[in-house]
Order: structure tokens, then sequence, then C-alpha cells
């Protein structure tokens, strides 16, 4: 179980009338969301979590949530795409947190109807849900892949939105329905968009739990794509912190507010970091496959988290380095349930 730090004084003057309330959390049982139930079952919360069904019947990474908390902890398996099914879900919820989607950049290449189904569709069925049953806040989750490559930098809100993938354009669209609902309907949403976050539970699609779970496995050699793009990095408690304050701090219904660290980091010096905090002397190959289409790939994303901090009473408070000795400990731990080879991001 992780430890999360106690939310800001802003935060918590909001929250106090709030910890009877029940909030309903899509993609719960993900990375990010199973981070973001458990912060809310710590602070008392009821929690209606969602989790993509599957014949296993898996609660995914809720499936490490503290017995203690799960009382109030109502687990659902389902599907976003299912516009009865969120209706039903929703009906009764105080606050929606919305953060189901299909994320893997490579993937939407190969299945963009797959995207706009869940991304677009899927945050369709959420927002009519929830301005049916009047709920007090819907938050919807973007990501800075929006942007696309930094125009200037650091990025704003006001950033010129860029569909450099079909995952990136299904989430412009998901965003510009969330949009649409507060101007045409008075729907109290607040669009939040994470920069990169990274931490335990991630999936090795991303760099880090790839690079990682190698390096701890004693490879002498870690091949990855391009290198040079740079990314700001938040870790995952952090990024959690964001999505409670969101949902509860009064007066942000139709701002669209993103976060990160405001430092940018290379994938090649991201990866030299992981190798030292694995202890490892492995050596990083770039390989030509899995790489982005050129006009595709992203260089930079650096984020300026003024407005979060602003409106949100919002800053990170794990380092990267930090952050990425806890991610270690955690794939150390767990590093049987990784795959360790073959994979390049």
């Amino acid at each position: 179980m992780l430890a999360f730090g106690a939310a800001s004084e802003a935060s918590s003057q909001d929250m106090k009338p709030g910890r009877e309330k029940t909030v309903m959390i899509t993609g719960a049982g993900g990375f990010i969301g199973s981070h973001v139930t458990e912060l809310l079952l710590h602070e008392g919360y009821r929690v209606r979590a969602l989790v993509h069904y599957n014949s296993r019947g898996s609660w995914g990474h809720l499936q490490q949530v503290p017995e203690a908390l799960r009382s109030r902890l109502d687990v659902k398996l389902g599907d976003v795409t299912d516009p009865f099914l969120i209706r039903s879900l929703v009906e009764g919820c105080d606050v929606v947190l919305h953060l189901a989607a299909l994320i893997g950049i490579p993937y939407s290449y190969i299945a963009p109807a797959s995207y706009v189904a869940t991304n677009v569709s899927g945050t369709l069925n959420v927002l009519e849900a929830c301005r049916q049953a009047r709920v007090q806040r819907l938050v919807v989750t973007s990501t800075s892949e929006v942007y696309g490559t930094a125009r200037y930098a650091p990025i704003d809100e006001k950033h010129p939105l860029q569909g450099q993938s079909p995952y990136s354009a299904s989430k412009i669209a998901a965003d510009k329905l969330a949009e649409s609902y507060f101007c045409s309907f008075d729907l109290p949403v607040v669009i939040l968009r994470p920069f990169n976050t990274y931490g335990p539970r991630q999936s090795m699609r991303a760099v880090i739990p790839t690079v990682l779970t190698q390096a701890l496995s004693g490879a002498p050699q870690i091949e990855l794509g391009n290198l040079r793009p740079k990314r700001d990095l938040t870790f995952v408690e952090d990024t959690a912190r964001a999505f409670l304050l969101a949902a509860t701090v009064a007066g942000i219904e139709g701002e669209t507010i993103h976060f990160g660290q405001g430092v940018a980091v290379s994938v090649g010096a991201l990866a030299r970091v992981c190798l030292r905090v694995a202890d490892s002397r492995a050596t990083l190959v770039s390989v030509a496959r899995r790489q982005r289409p050129e006009r595709s790939e992203v260089g930079l994303l650096l984020c300026k988290p003024a407005k979060a901090k602003r409106l949100l009473g919002w800053q990170p408070e794990v380092p990267l380095e930090e952050g990425l000795r806890r991610t270690a400990d955690y794939l150390r731990a767990h590093l049987a349930e990784y795959r360790t080879k073959d994979y390049v991001i």
C-alpha cells in the first residue's frame, strides 16, 4: 500500500462536507484509476468503481486495495461504450471521475476505430449520464498528448491542440465534447490534463517499467526506440492528489487544467536514471522498431503548471529520482508479474 500525503488546506476545506459522498470512477482498475480510488477510500469516500469487463472477473489493480478499505468500495465490471450501463452506474453518485480510455499510442495506429468507440463515444455516454443524473461534478481525464510537439515551451492551457496520433485525436474529441456539455447544458465538468504519469502499477507499454524490469532482471542490454523525445513526468501519487482536488475544489467548473513538474527529461536521460536507481550496468540501445511514424512523433512536452497551482493549490511533491526509486522497489517486489523480454518502447 502506498502512503499518500495529506490534501492541501484549500481542498480539505472543500472536502469536509463531502466525506459522505459517493464517487464513481471509470477506469478504476487501471494504473492511475486504482491510485485515485485508493486515495478516495483513504479519505473516507464511498467509491463505485467501474472496471473493464473481463472473463476472469479480475478487479485489475484494485485487487491491491487493502481489505480494511473495501467496505466502502463497490466494484462493477462493464464497459463505458454501453450507455445503459453507464446511466445506471452514475445514478445516485455525487461526483464522477472519468478515467476509462484506450491509451496505447502504438495500437491506435492499428485499430483507430476502437479508440473512437472508447475514448469519444465512451466519454459521450458519461457526459450524457451525468447530465441526466445532475451530478455535482464530473472530471474528464485528458492528456498532454493533445498538444502534440510543443510549438512553444513551457506549454500552457492555451497551446494549440494537435492530433498527431489517432489516440491524441480521440482525446481532443473527448475534451471538446466535455467543453460542449459545459457550454450547452451547464454540466459542472472539469477537464483535467495530466502530463506523463509514472509509478507503481504502470504497465510495460511505458518506458520506465520497461527499463526498470529489464534492469532489475539483470539484462546486459536494454533496447528502446527513439531516445530523444522529452517528457514532463509526474509521480502517480501527485497525479492522484490532482484528481482529488479537481473533484472537490469549488468554483472551477468549465476549466481545463493541466499539471506537471515543469521540467522535461529525454527518454535517454530518463533511462540512465532508471539504470542508476536499479544499480544496473546494462547498456542502452536505440532500435528502429516500435518508433512512431515521423510526423506522429511528439518531440517535447513541457508543462507550465501555474494554473493548477493557482486554482487547485496543487504542486508536485515527489522528485523524479525518488519516484523512480519507489517505482523500482515496487517492481522488484512484483517482478514475476511483469514481462521482461522482447518488449521495446
